[in-house]
């Protein structure tokens, strides 16, 4: 099952899962198989208690909310609901069934967000880190149950969600778009392999690194693309 999986990422894990020979259910807001809002939670419920068993939950759907502290309590809510909370729903009414069974695969579509930063848009930044920050908890909590978790973190992404961006100003998310296509390729080598963090773009382990190795210099090198490309 692909929340958002009616473009973007989504329709491309979609494809290359039916490639590989599964059953898939893709839900969203418009298309898919099934309408679902993931910023509610009897939405989501209704969408897995519709489904029968699922081995494979891929929790894809994700806005951006772009600014900082003026952003509306309406904006965050709402960006809070579907980027991070739509994980925690799910997972909720997903695991009794896979704990009862000894088995299960929840798959994240973060961001390299959630392992950096997004520059002009404080909503997403937060709410991706806090969704890594779950798909982490659920990980350490749950894995030796049986069930296994990836966080899917890439950069750039040929995708609405990036027109949107650099619109704003965020023109350095260009440097090394890729395809949708290349993100459902790389995870579905993850889930082969059971890796945790998925990284579409292996640059992303490099800032992640630096970011880790010197958190200062990250900041300063950080507020200079800032001041390079958001006015």
């Amino acid at each position: 099952m692909i929340t958002g999986g009616a473009r973007g990422i989504g329709a491309a894990l979609a494809a290359r899962f039916l490639l590989d020979g599964h059953e898939v259910i893709t839900a969203d807001l418009d298309g898919g198989d099934v309408r679902c809002d993931v910023s509610s939670e009897s939405d989501l419920i209704s969408l897995i208690d519709g489904a029968g068993e699922i081995d494979i939950f891929v929790s894809n759907a994700g806005i951006g909310i772009f600014g900082g502290t003026e952003v509306s309590n309406d904006d965050w809510e709402r960006i809070w609901k579907i980027n991070t909370m739509s994980h925690v729903w799910a997972a909720r009414r997903l695991l009794p069934g896979w704990l009862a069974r000894g088995r299960g695969y929840f798959v994240q579509v973060v961001s390299a967000a959630g392992l950096l930063t997004q520059i002009g848009s404080a909503p997403y930044a937060v709410t991706k880190h806090a969704a890594l920050a779950f798909a982490e908890w659920l990980h350490v909590t749950h894995y030796d149950a049986g069930i296994r978790v990836s966080a899917v973190c890439p950069l750039g992404v040929k995708t609405g969600l990036l027109d949107e961006a650099v619109e704003q100003g965020a023109g350095f998310l260009l440097d090394g778009v890729i395809e949708p296509d290349a993100v459902a390729d790389a995870v579905l080598n993850g889930i082969a392999e059971e890796r945790f963090l998925i990284l579409p773009h292996p640059q992303a382990l490099e800032y992640f690194r630096f970011k880790a190795a010197d958190y200062e210099k990250w900041l300063r090198g950080m507020r200079k693309l800032k001041s390079q490309w958001v006015r």
